[in-house]
Order: C-alpha cells, then sequence, then structure tokens
C-alpha cells in the first residue's frame, strides 16, 4: 500500500533541512535502508534513506528547497498503484498550512456595499493568472524578501536573472527551479539583461541571502554562550622559537617520507599535555554540578564556506604529533564536504582557535559549551627580544585563553597557562 515519506529528523537540534539532491528518481525500485536523498542540515551533509520497500511513485519536493522535519516529500508505493488520493491529501495539508499562516483579510471600507447570500462568479483563468502575477510582483518590492533556494539563487547568477521579476508558484509564492527555467524559455530574460545593463549606475539594495541551516546553528549556540556563560580572558606572550624550530626539523626528518607536521599540530599536542597537567581547567558546566573529564578531546575550529565547525581529535594527550596532523587533517577535508558524523563534532572537552595563519596577533574567542575553556592562537611574530641582556632576533605567539568563570577561576587558568608556556618553550618537555 503506497504510503507518504515525510522528511526525517536526521540530528537532535535539526530545525529545518535542504534537499540537496535526490539520489533516487520517480520509478525507481526502493529497499529497505537504501539512500533516497541528501539533505543539509545545521551539522552536515546527511543521508535520507528509505525505511520502506516499494517504488518511488512520486517526487513532492525538488531538490534545493528548505523544509520542516515531516513534511512530505515523496510517496513510495508498489509500481502501478493509484496514489491519485495520496496527491488530494498532501494538497489538503499545504493549503491548511497556507490559511493558517494567511493575515486576516481587512474589513471592506465602510462606504463600500456589502453583497448580501450573492454567490461569487467564478474568475476566468486568464484573470486568475493576471491576479496572480500582480500579486507576486507587488508583493516583491525593493527591500523585501524573496523566497527561494540556494539552487534557484544559483541558477539566477548564472544567467543574470533579477529574481523579484520572476513569479513563484512554491508555497507561499517561493521561486522553484522550474519557475526560473519557464522564465529563461519566455525570453523575459534577455529583455530584463537589456534593462538591467542600461540602469548599471543605478544604487541596488542589498543581496539577501538566506542562512544556511549551519550558520542558523552557529548564531543561536555563540549567542546562547555569550548570554549564559560568564566570560575572562587571559593572555600570555610565549617565546615561540624553540617551538619553531623543533617544527622545522621533525619536517627535515620526515623529509623522506615526503610528510609534515605543521605549527598547529604541536600546539594542539602542548594545549593537551597541559590539561593533564592543569585537569582543573579541563571541565564543564553542568547546571548543579562540574564534569572534569577523564579524557582529553580537543575541539579544533576549521574554516568552513557556511561558516566554523569543530571537529574533535580524541584522546589528543597520548597521539604522537604525525598521528594528530593526520587525523587533523582528515576531519578538517571532511568536514568542508560536510561528510563529518555526528560523533566526529560533539562532546569535545576543551578547544583551540587559531588565527595565527592570517596574521592575527591576538584574539579573545566565544566558548564552545559545555566545555569550560577555549585557547586563541595568535600568529608567530618576528621581532627582537633580549636574551642574556643582549638584543638579538626572535619569535613571540601570543594567546588568549577564554573561560568560563563558574568552572575555571583567575588562578587556575593562569595556572594552565603558565603549564602551556613551559611545553611552547622547551618542547622537550612533552615527552616526560
Amino acid at each position: 500500500m503506497a504510503k507518504i515519506i515525510g522528511l526525517p529528523k536526521l540530528s537532535p537540534t535539526m530545525e529545518e533541512g535542504t534537499l540537496a539532491a535526490w539520489v533516487k528518481k520517480e520509478g525507481d525500485a526502493v529497499d529497505i535502508d537504501d539512500l533516497l536523498a541528501e539533505v543539509e542540515t545545521d551539522k552536515a551533509t546527511m543521508e535520507f534513506r528509505s525505511f520502506d520497500r516499494g517504488v518511488l511513485l512520486k517526487i513532492l519536493v525538488p531538490a534545493g528547497e528548505t523544509l520542516a522535519p515531516d513534511t512530505p516529500v515523496a510517496i513510495i508505493g508498489k509500481a502501478g498503484e493509484d496514489i491519485s488520493a495520496l496527491l488530494a491529501e498532501v494538497a489538503s495539508q499545504g493549503s491548511q498550512a497556507s490559511t493558517q499562516a494567511a493575515p486576516a483579510p481587512a474589513p471592506a471600507p465602510a462606504s463600500a456595499p456589502v453583497p448580501v447570500n450573492t454567490p461569487p462568479a467564478p474568475m476566468p483563468a486568464h484573470a486568475s493568472s493576471a491576479v496572480h502575477e500582480m500579486t507576486q510582483r507587488a508583493v516583491r518590492r525593493e527591500g523585501e524578501r524573496v523566497l527561494s533556494s540556494p539552487l534557484v539563487r544559483r541558477m539566477a547568477r548564472e544567467h543574470d536573472i533579477e529574481l523579484r521579476a520572476v513569479i513563484g508558484t512554491g508555497p507561499k509564492g517561493r521561486i522553484i527551479k522550474r519557475d526560473v527555467e519557464s522564465f529563461l524559455a519566455s525570453g523575459a530574460a534577455s529583455a530584463q539583461a537589456v534593462s538591467q545593463s542600461a540602469s548599471r549606475g543605478a544604487r541596488r539594495g542589498p543581496e539577501i541571502v538566506k542562512a544556511s541551516q549551519m550558520r542558523k546553528t552557529i548564531a543561536r549556540r555563540l549567542t546562547e554562550s555569550k548570554q549564559t556563560v560568564p566570560h575572562f580572558y587571559l593572555t600570555i606572550d610565549v617565546d615561540a622559537g624553540p617551538l619553531w624550530d623543533a617544527r622545522k626539523k621533525m619536517n627535515e626528518a620526515l623529509k623522506k617520507q615526503e610528510r609534515k607536521v605543521s605549527l598547529n599540530d604541536l600546539i594542539i599536542k602542548a594545549c593537551a599535555v597541559a590539561l593533564r597537567r592543569v585537569p582543573a581547567v579541563n571541565a564543564s558546566w553542568a547546571g548543579d554540578a562540574i564534569h572534569y573529564h577523564q579524557v582529553v578531546d580537543i575541539s579544533v575550529a576549521v574554516s568552513v564556506p557556511d561558516g566554523l565547525m569543530t571537529p574533535v581529535v580524541r584522546d589528543a594527550d597520548v597521539l604522537g604529533v604525525l598521528e594528530i596532523n593526520e587525523k587533523v587533517r582528515d576531519l578538517a577535508k571532511r568536514a568542508r564536504e560536510k561528510k563529518l558524523a555526528l560523533d566526529e563534532m560533539q562532546n569535545g572537552t576543551f578547544s583551540i582557535s587559531n588565527l595565527g595563519m592570517y596574521g592575527i596577533e591576538e584574539f579573545a574567542a566565544v566558548i564552545n559549551p559545555p566545555e569550560g575553556a577555549l585557547i586563541a592562537i595568535g600568529t608567530v611574530r618576528e621581532e627582537p627580544v633580549v636574551k642574556d641582556g643582549q638584543v638579538v632576533p626572535g619569535r613571540r605567539m601570543k594567546m588568549t585563553l577564554s573561560c568560563d568563570h563558574r568552572v575555571v577561576d583567575g588562578a587556575i587558568g593562569a595556572q594552565y597557562l603558565a603549564a602551556l608556556k613551559k611545553l611552547i618553550e622547551a618542547p622537550l618537555n612533552m615527552l616526560l
């Protein structure tokens, strides 16, 4: 028996998802656990797999649309099965949602006559279409939001189309892929291009781009962190020369293997070892208790197109620097491809954010709850330093520890930075 398939909730925090791509097409056979589609959530691009066996009889939502969990997206049943009743049910659900969302009509002016018991005459099809077009164009005034998916916006950019001129046939006037295709086929795009070229010098409003699921999650979590976590910051300036030299020697030794380690790999190792030596910083606030973690799992901030992700290097304190390098490279690569599993992005105990490669000398970062602390790493600066009473060339680096004051007091944070400084300025101490 055919059934309607809803968009599954693919992560605990998923409030909506974007159908990135359909893997199956209408008419394809579907088995249990077959991959139906890929869905972009607030965490990553995830797999939407089937819980049913049969044939994909109807795709209800095209790729590129953003939907709430449980929204009908497909119908699965037996080949040739009549699904007209299910299609009517989906249409009915859509119309009910539109009715609930629509504002109440404005009352008629007092001077206007109100007809009594007069059935309205049906509107001709061409008039209905014209009214629909006028309505669509009227609501898309300059500065107002145009409902569309990332796929539609990309098509518009590629063909130099102003989306405000396109009539949307999706829910609430949303512009979908076939609307852009119809606009292109009608020749209106060419006329629009001529009009646009004639007014290049005119002032234009901002481009409005819908926030991705990831960006929405980042915004929510960082807002919560700054509003609910009492931050304070401690900054220390260290001699980065020994760490710089240690990396250089290690890479010379690894040259024949065509492998390298980065300064960041050594910093991750040093931070992890320092957490073992000052375990009070490796902790989280849990409402009415403090959790002192027995493992050292380092969350490493990775820049991705939609924002920032923090994949976790497990047991970083016991890993070798080469192992840390391999794990960070793999996690960062899959983070940018949105291929990380949920457990690879959760339950870190301490975070590292390094902006040194961008030339940033010093910054304070926002804590990643429920972790109790995060360290921000600045660039290595070449500057004169005083050693044994002599001014000599040197390398310095600033590090700022962001602390949750409910968990880490100032003295504890200072002890941690002192331990970390000792490791960076004498890297062999990491082996002790």
